[in-house]
């Protein structure tokens, strides 16, 4: 039985219960599989699959770049668990700790507050630990005030309404500074999120450009910083060198070796001395484990992730499994020993399989499976038609690697639904011109109903209300401010 509305443990106990603890790709795959395999004893009562998750869907990230862009919905980059996950108890909220040695993670959920019950015990007999990864961020100062990240769908399109609003800010306005700053695009990291993010944002403000008297793609200022010596680390030196001229040939400013020093004020200054004015900053330099690792009485590496075998079982720690971005996993396909696996979603959605295959042959007492896999490779889109690719020892570059990536990603995209609806909008994104519409107060709806009633009009407290002209007699507003809801933590 799942959690009554009142938050207790679940009274009767099925034969065996299965915690999964995470919603993303190796919680959903995880629990999809399950589900496949104990259909019969879900369905009788023998079997349990509990899922706890911040958010009743999961994000499919490679796609998140385009849905900044307009290209895919925001609804299409999600697959709804409680559709998927049918046979399984999804259960929303977070596992604030797990003690492996009891058997039980504690959770609190939406009405951990409202009903005054406390938080939820909830006991396992096997547990996957995937809450997967939060922003690495650095305590440079203004970053935790006016950073944006970019690991959610709701961050992506707040970033994309953000972009449409400065160039409406640096269309009305008269100040020469103001108009710098918020055509002054800063994005920190040049890894796969960074680029491809800058990327399709540069492609679709330079397009929506057009639609501006007073504003041309050469006024627009994009910088990306990275603080070593190359970007796209995943494809080799040569496709990263491609990739930067790629980006050069766009007039975007790619300063390798360089490291944000402080964006206080509103003011981004580098390394290299260089001072930058911007409404706009975007921080994607890398991801650190989820909190709740450090919360669980198992093992941990020196970077705060899970110790696994290969096995993908949690060192020394019987009936405890991790995969994906929680989990040090050994790379038994290295030359080099001591290597782990790549947190990536190749790696993944592929240890998602083989984890759910050893819990059920731990559940049943047979043999283990190493998790194995050789990296395919990888592609990394540049914008519109433009790409870069190094897959099975095959490099592409421009419209074949921006197809390729297409393909790829929608091979994986999971559900059928999903792969059904991304193509259709990539059809008619082909044949209709792009949508450049910022939907910036939906990130605050009830910022009008407020204003109306006599309230300030902010919606949230600290937050900048609805992107239009200030009436009469209303408060001053920073419309220009980043959502808080892409915020990173300091």
């Amino acid at each position: 039985m799942a959690p009554d509305s009142r938050g207790t443990t679940p009274g009767t106990r099925p034969g065996v219960r299965i915690l999964v603890v995470g919603g993303g790709y190796v919680g959903m795959y995880t629990a999809l599989r399950l589900q496949r395999k104990l259909k019969q004893r879900l369905r009788s009562g023998d079997a349990e699959i509990v899922v706890v998750t911040p958010e009743p869907y999961m994000t499919y990230q490679p796609f998140l770049p385009e849905a900044a862009a307009g290209s895919i919905s925001p609804r299409h980059v999600v697959v709804p668990l409680r559709r998927v996950l049918k046979d399984c108890t999804i259960v929303i909220g977070e596992a604030q700790r797990v003690d492996h040695a009891k058997r039980t993670a504690t959770v609190t959920t939406l009405a951990t507050g409202e009903d005054g019950t406390g938080a939820l015990e909830i006991g396992y007999d096997e547990i996957v630990i995937a809450p997967g990864s939060v922003s690495r961020t650095l305590p440079i100062p203004g970053l935790a005030d006016f950073g944006i990240g970019f690991k959610t769908v709701e961050e992506a399109i707040g970033l994309r309404n953000h972009v449409i609003e400065q160039m409406d800010i640096a269309s009305a306005t008269r100040d020469p500074a103001i108009r710098d700053a918020a055509l002054t695009f800063v994005f920190v990291g040049g890894g796969y999120a960074g680029v491809e993010a800058l990327a399709e944002l540069e492609d679709m403000a330079r397009y929506t450009a057009r639609y501006y008297h007073n504003i041309k793609p050469a006024d627009l200022k994009w910088i990306l910083v990275e603080a070593s010596g190359r970007i796209l680390p995943e494809v080799d030196e040569a496709m990263g060198t491609y990739a930067i001229g790629e980006l050069r040939s766009r007039n975007i400013d790619v300063r390798l070796e360089t490291r944000l020093d402080t964006c206080e004020d509103r003011v981004a200054v580098l390394s290299d001395g260089s001072r930058f004015p911007t409404r706009t900053l975007v921080w994607t330099a890398g991801v650190k484990p989820a909190p709740l690792l450090a919360a669980t009485d198992l093992p941990l590496t020196e970077r705060g992730r899970l110790r696994c075998t290969a096995t993908l079982g949690v060192e020394d720690m019987p009936h405890a499994w991790a995969a994906g971005d929680a989990a040090a996993v050994p790379d038994l396909t290295a030359a080099e020993p001591g290597r782990e696996t790549a947190p990536n979603a190749q790696h993944a959605v592929r240890q998602a399989k083989v984890l759910a295959d050893n819990v059920l042959a731990s559940v049943d007492g047979k043999p283990l499976t190493e998790y194995r896999h050789a990296y395919a490779g990888s592609v990394a889109s540049l914008g519109l038609h433009k790409g870069v690719a190094h897959v099975y020892g095959r490099k592409l570059k421009g419209y074949p690697a921006w197809l390729m990536h297409r393909t790829y990603h929608l091979s994986r995209v999971p559900t059928f639904n999903r792969k059904a609806r991304v193509l259709a909008e990539w059809t008619l994104s082909g044949l209709f011109k792009r949508e450049i519409v910022s939907l910036g107060s939906l990130e605050h709806p009830r910022a009008e109903f407020e204003l109306a009633a006599g309230g300030g009009g902010s919606g949230t407290p600290g937050l900048p209300g609805p992107s239009r002209p200030k009436g009469p007699g209303e408060p001053p507003r920073d419309a220009g401010a980043p959502p808080k809801d892409g915020r990173t933590d300091g």
